[in-house]
């Protein structure tokens, strides 16, 4: 998985995953978009557990793709009832204390 980590004008952390072969894509559906060009979803491939250490603290994650998804699910850090499909792309936000 892809992740990138952002701060907030306040401090917060924003973690950013997302699955390897979405990034660069775009997805509309009706009035929903999901723009994964941009350099907010660019970053660097990680393993599973350098992911679980940076949720360690305190964070909003912002996850896109069926492998985030499942990962995330099974940790237990996004609800499956807040997943948002934009022509068959997942996403979830979460606030992660």
């Amino acid at each position: 998985m892809i992740v990138k980590l952002h701060k907030t004008t306040e401090g917060n952390r924003i973690v950013v995953v997302c699955d390897n072969e979405l990034v660069g894509k775009r997805f509309e559906e009706g009035k929903l978009q999901l723009d994964l060009t941009s350099n907010f979803y660019r970053g660097e491939e990680k393993k599973e557990e350098e992911i679980i250490e940076l949720l360690r603290y305190p964070c909003i994650l912002n996850a896109v793709g069926k492998k985030s998804m499942n990962f995330f699910l099974k940790l237990g850090k996004i609800d499956k009832n807040r997943i948002l499909i934009i022509k068959d792309a997942p996403h979830a936000q979460a606030i992660i204390e």
